[in-house]
């Protein structure tokens, strides 16, 4: 996957955080932050990318977000 799809794909998805409503599209987002995240870990490595880096710390904050939420229940 490129770059430009990676960055893509993480800005919809902060985009679409509000319509995880379910706990099981909660569970899911979970795992598409995740993927996201060690995907553009692995470029981030390569160039040292700042952009690549906030990209990759939104998502963790999310993230996080709905794992807490998650461990409440």
């Amino acid at each position: 996957m490129s770059t430009l799809e990676l960055i893509s794909q993480a800005l919809e998805f902060e985009q679409k955080e509000s319509q995880f409503k379910s706990r099981n599209d909660k569970i899911i987002a979970v795992r598409e932050a995740k993927r996201m995240i060690l995907a553009i870990n692995e470029i981030y490595k390569k160039n040292r990318d700042e952009k690549l880096m906030t990209i990759m710390k939104r998502l963790s904050v999310i993230k996080i977000k709905f794992e807490k939420r998650l461990r409440i229940r």
